[in-house]
């Protein structure tokens, strides 16, 4: 069992290798983080998490495991299972997104324990509050897993930092050493490197691969960021971005966060009127039920009271739903399928 879901992971993102894109804007104080999901299905569930629950990482191959309190409440993006996400933003501002990385090459057995590609995500914004918490975390837990993949990360202080896995080391890029806040399928030293020239010289048309054209596209919007209209707002700035380096059928998703608000909004491709969701409008005690949201469904503007408490039936809706369709990509057996939903079975209020 083990052994099928670590294969499960690794096949649905490897053929999300071509597309994605992350970026952070910030003006007059204001924060915000954008991302397009490229993916075969749209299929998905918005997710609260509560904090202080106790949680045991999900075994891998290697047996070693991890058991933590959940120090914050997120609200997570899932296609997959609940407590394994594709991104999501926890009370405290901290984003984290994931990106396809070809090059990717994560530590060698130690003594940490390791999770997989995606609770390394959820255990993040359950246990930071910033940046430089979640690289610390480096120390005390690393990733097991074959696919490869980089993050971009963000938190309420404006900080910003790509997370890659290269030779088998943590390598950061944040500050200085990240000139642009942006990320694609590209490692970050060539994305930067390649987009020097071509950002500062606008009128050159890049002859780049997808990754490296999408980065070189979303850099030189955000260096126009200070001529953005005086009446559009950032967050509509973000969209115009994400729209513009679209994949066609292929984008999924989009999703822009608005950190300095920590509010979140999205639209996918089915329903492409936009959402919005406040995390200030959610109770995250452990006491309290979770929440959940479908998020191929007719909405607009602010859908918080459009959230149920969790609901089995529609988890397994979902999950069976995505594996149907991802099924020409990926083959998902029927016991992977119920130990996905039955990890959540392990998880209780400390």
């Amino acid at each position: 069992m083990k052994r099928i879901f670590f294969i499960l992971v690794s096949s649905i993102y490897g053929f999300a290798s071509l597309a994605c894109t992350t970026f952070c804007l910030s003006k007059n104080g204001q924060l915000v983080f954008g991302r397009n999901y490229d993916w075969v299905t749209a299929a998905g569930i918005v997710h609260t998490n509560q904090r202080g629950l106790l949680k045991t990482s999900y075994p891998n191959e290697e047996g070693s495991t991890i058991q933590w309190v959940s120090a914050y409440g997120s609200i997570t993006f899932n296609q997959y299972g609940k407590e394994f996400p594709t991104g999501g933003m926890n009370e405290k501002g901290l984003v984290v997104e994931l990106m396809w990385l070809d090059y990717t090459r994560y530590p060698a057995r130690d003594t940490r324990p390791a999770v997989n590609v995606l609770q390394w995500i959820q255990y993040q914004l359950d246990n930071a509050a910033t940046v430089d918490e979640l690289i610390a975390s480096d120390k005390k837990i690393r990733i097991s897993d074959e696919t490869p993949l980089h993050y971009l990360v963000a938190d309420a202080s404006g900080n910003v930092a790509s997370i890659e896995f290269l030779n088998g080391k943590m390598i950061v890029h944040k500050s200085q050493d990240l000139p642009f806040p942006v990320l694609t399928n590209s490692s970050y030293q060539e994305s930067a490197q390649t987009a020097k020239s071509y950002v500062i010289n606008e009128d050159e048309v890049p002859n780049l691969d997808n990754s490296l054209d999408r980065y070189v596209r979303v850099c030189r919007m955000i260096k126009k960021l200070p001529d953005m209209p005086t009446t559009m707002n950032l967050t509509d700035y973000a969209f115009t971005i994400l729209d513009d380096v679209s994949q066609g059928d292929f984008t999924k998703w989009s999703i822009v966060y608005d950190i300095s608000g920590k509010t979140i909004l999205f639209k996918t491709q089915i329903h492409n009127s936009i959402k919005s969701i406040s995390l200030s409008d959610f109770d995250f005690r452990c006491e309290t039920s979770p929440r959940m949201y479908n998020m191929n469904q007719r909405a607009v503007g602010n859908i918080t009271g459009n959230f149920i408490e969790k609901d089995d039936k529609l988890e397994r809706t979902i999950l069976e739903k995505a594996v149907k369709q991802s099924q020409s990509r990926v083959k998902i057996s029927n016991n992977t399928k119920e130990a996905i939903l039955r990890y959540d079975e392990t998880i209780r209020c400390k």
